[in-house]
């Protein structure tokens, strides 16, 4: 985690937690896929099986569109590469890789292997020296498995002219496969509720830009044409796509496939490997019936689908003749329904709306500092490392889960406690574990979605903000902003009555009227 904190810190300095983009490798990711699947058409209409390497000879002789959109495409391509190993890295260190989110996990590997054989596919399908090294390596690991009756490497023997329906298929494949792709996305986010499919739009035209602007400044050179006979002193290399290539010329190709496959299988067995036990913080949310009123709103607040509305069984009296049930295989623990329930009747384990009130009431009984100092009530996944110089600026720290788990009438406990005033953290709301966690609490606070912060609770001494690493600078200033709120507040309140009518009902100089 610390390495990752360190890497959100510095994107976070650069471009702000709105439009930090490892918060967002995974809409980046999609964005770019997307690109690449319009700059692929393009490239694909002017593609010739019959001659590959003199089709995108002449695409790269076009300054105006042909070469920087080739160039577009690759260099998108391995950006494409780099986000998604991100994504993965990102859900591997914040613990988001087993359990319930193992079947995006597990799709996701398989993702990332459909795009690295597409790359290969389409380096082959340019035909240029490099290309040809990747077919020949391929050619001799696809050789080592006893599928066809004739080696694959006899057509690239050099004799004659490597056949146009190997160019075909070759075009097929990276075709198809992008596609393929795009569909499997659906499965990768099939267990989100309203998921993000792109970054925001200053973030996305940033990234596009950026890309068009390298393609144009800086194309990417064609490598002369593939001759088999022969041995080029030059030929490029590509970390992302061909970083397997020196191992797997240098090894026997049955290490190299059990190199690949052990590879892939951790990866993909990685939700096994790293599973928690669904106690604790991991407990799924369960529903008290007796206290479900059967309003349907912690169905419609789980970013995870994971609560839906059964028919009651033996409903009898007042009780509601639906009641929530969670399936315990799509809970993830993020407690977000908890806040969402006005008779606080269904979360997590101990994170109940009841169970935070009992808390707090327990904590007000053996301390008088509430009535003293203000509160700020952190998300501890937020930014940790600002919790200490907070206290240390005169708040009374609280940590919660997850923000969308907080219930509102902690909050209003805290002011009838003699709270000066209560200022929630959120973590940035396209980082949060709970996916939706800032969102709802900002509903429940400002706009009444149920389970909403009571009309009798003075907004005036509530706020909300962001806590994000690397940004104390704006932890701090939400925060001195809200203390002198605060302070003008009780300055308010020390005038009498009598003066404070007075000021009111002043009457305004005729000169003022006349404006």
């Amino acid at each position: 985690m610390r390495p990752l904190r360190a890497a959100d810190a510095a994107a976070t300095r650069l471009y702000g937690w709105r439009h930090n983009p490892l918060h967002q490798t995974g809409t980046v990711a999609a964005a770019l896929l997307g690109l690449l699947i319009v700059t692929g058409l393009y490239l694909l209409v002017f593609y010739r099986v019959g001659a590959p390497w003199q089709s995108v000879q002449r695409l790269q002789a076009d300054p105006w569109l042909g070469r920087w959109i080739r160039s577009l495409h690759r260099f998108a391509s391995d950006a494409l590469v780099v986000a998604v190993v991100l994504h993965a890295w990102r859900l591997f260190a914040q613990a988001r890789a087993w359990g319930p989110r193992a079947l995006a996990w597990t799709s996701g590997v398989v993702l990332l292997t459909v795009l690295f054989i597409s790359g290969w596919t389409g380096y082959v399908m340019v035909w240029d020296n490099f290309g040809a090294q990747l077919a020949v390596s391929g050619a001799r690991l696809f050789d080592a498995v006893p599928v066809l009756s004739e080696p694959v490497r006899r057509i690239f023997a050099g004799d004659q002219a490597v056949p146009s329906v190997f160019f075909f298929l070759n075009l097929f494949l990276h075709v198809a496969l992008p596609l393929a792709a795009a569909a499997g996305l659906w499965i990768h986010l099939s267990r989100l509720a309203r998921p993000a499919l792109l970054p925001p739009r200053p973030l996305l035209y940033a990234i596009c830009g950026a890309l068009t602007l390298l393609a144009i400044v800086w194309p990417s050179p064609l490598a002369p044409e593939a001759a088999l006979l022969s041995i080029s002193s030059q030929v490029p290399a590509d970390l992302f796509y061909a970083f397997w290539l020196p191992w797997a010329d240098a090894l026997p190709p049955w290490l190299a496939w059990t190199g690949a496959l052990v590879t892939f299988g951790i990866a993909f067995a990685m939700p096994w490997f790293t599973h928690r036990p669904r106690t604790a913080e991991w407990t799924p949310s369960v529903v008290d019936e007796r206290s479900c009123t059967g309003c349907n709103q912690c169905p419609q607040d789980c970013p995870w689908e994971a609560i839906t509305m059964v028919p009651r069984e033996h409903a009898h009296g007042a009780q509601s003749a639906f009641v929530a049930r969670v399936d315990p295989a799509h809970c993830v623990s993020c407690g977000v329904c908890a806040g969402s329930c006005a008779p606080m009747g269904v979360g997590p384990a101990d994170r109940t709306g009841r169970d935070q009130l009992a808390r707090l009431r327990a904590f007000i009984e053996r301390s008088d500092t509430l009535a003293r100092r203000p509160v700020a009530i952190c998300c501890e996944h937020a930014a940790p490392a600002h919790v200490a110089p907070l206290m240390e600026h005169g708040a009374e720290v609280r940590l919660v889960p997850c923000a969308g788990n907080l219930h509102t009438s902690v909050i209003e406990l805290s002011l009838r406690a003699g709270a000066p005033g209560v200022m929630v953290y959120t973590c940035a709301p396209r980082d949060c574990r709970g996916r939706e966690g800032p969102k709802w609490l900002h509903e429940r606070v400002y706009n009444d979605r149920e389970a909403e912060l009571q009309a009798r609770v003075d907004r005036a001494r509530v706020a909300t903000a962001v806590m994000a690493p690397g940004d104390w600078a704006g932890t701090l200033a939400a925060w001195t902003q809200f203390s002198a709120q605060l302070a003008a507040l009780s300055e308010s309140a020390t005038v009498p009555l009598d003066e404070q009518l007075g000021a009111i009902c002043e009457p305004v100089p005729l000169e003022e009227e006349a404006r």
